[in-house]
């Protein structure tokens, strides 16, 4: 009669078979997972600054421990997650003072990389810019009845139109340099998308187009302000929401400690 395998050997084997997942194109678990968990984090599933738990993210995910904490090392590279001696994993916080940062060096990087690929004339590209833009305009922005959460699809073709307006620059470390910023205000951009609907005048749709028609016409220097004062539009939403969430919660404190006083 066949010995029945220990917990930890099943343990152990289940791990292992978990890293590879040769139904998705020879991709490992880990890069599977760190897509997944990185998604979440940008949606404001993972809030920020919250501690991630191997064994509850393994049941999240369905996955081993072993390709969870290789995706979660990988996430700690590009700023996403923050690995705490002896204490585990946690979600980078957000913070005012980090966006302002990003959206500085993001407007140099990405305008200096837009200029250089228009002044190549590159007839090609520019193609390229009007067709990504084509599909970005027919993907609507949020879901409908789901509370405004960011349409995932049009968040892929976003990522898209911004990769390619910057496809055309000749160096290659710029282009690099765009899509590790452009990564780091994904979930930045979500926030933008709690402030009250009354409380947006902007119109993204209009802002883009703006952008590629300035392409299309060569003018490079109305294109790169075009696209730094795009970038800004966004940064200043998100500020507006962290101002008032601060604003919300100083109320409650006060009225906590006011309600004390009175007992």
């Amino acid at each position: 009669m066949a010995r029945a395998k220990s917990s930890t050997a099943v343990t152990d084997e289940a791990a292992t078979a978990s890293t590879q997942a040769p139904d998705l194109g020879g991709r490992t678990w880990a890069s599977v997972l760190e897509q997944s968990v990185r998604e979440d984090i940008i949606n404001g599933k993972l809030p920020a600054g919250s501690k991630l738990r191997l064994k509850e993210l393994a049941e999240r995910y369905q996955a081993g421990v072993i390709p969870l904490r290789e995706a979660l090392s990988r996430l700690c590279t590009t700023g996403f997650v923050l690995a705490i001696d002896q204490k585990g994993f946690r979600v980078a916080p957000l913070s005012a003072e980090e966006l302002l940062d990003i959206t500085r060096v993001r407007q140099q990087i990405d305008t200096s990389a837009l200029r250089d690929a228009i002044e190549s004339r590159n007839v090609g590209w520019e193609a390229e810019v009007v067709a990504a833009h084509h599909r970005l305009t027919r993907i609507p922005m949020v879901l409908r009845g789901n509370d405004g959460a960011l349409n995932p699809e049009w968040e892929e073709a976003h990522a898209v139109f911004h990769e390619v307006l910057v496809s055309g620059c000749s160096s290659a470390w710029l282009r690099r340099f765009s899509i590790v910023l452009r990564d780091q205000t994904a979930r930045y951009r979500f926030l933008s998308l709690a402030v009250p609907k009354a409380s947006r005048t902007r119109d993204v749709a209009s802002e883009h187009q703006a952008i590629v028609n300035a392409i299309v016409a060569r003018n490079a220097r109305e294109a790169c302000r075009l696209l730094a004062d795009h970038f800004q539009a966004t940064t200043d939403l998100v500020l507006k929401y962290q101002a008032q969430q601060k604003t919300k919660t100083a109320a409650g404190r006060k009225a906590v400690v006011a309600k004390e006083l009175a007992t």
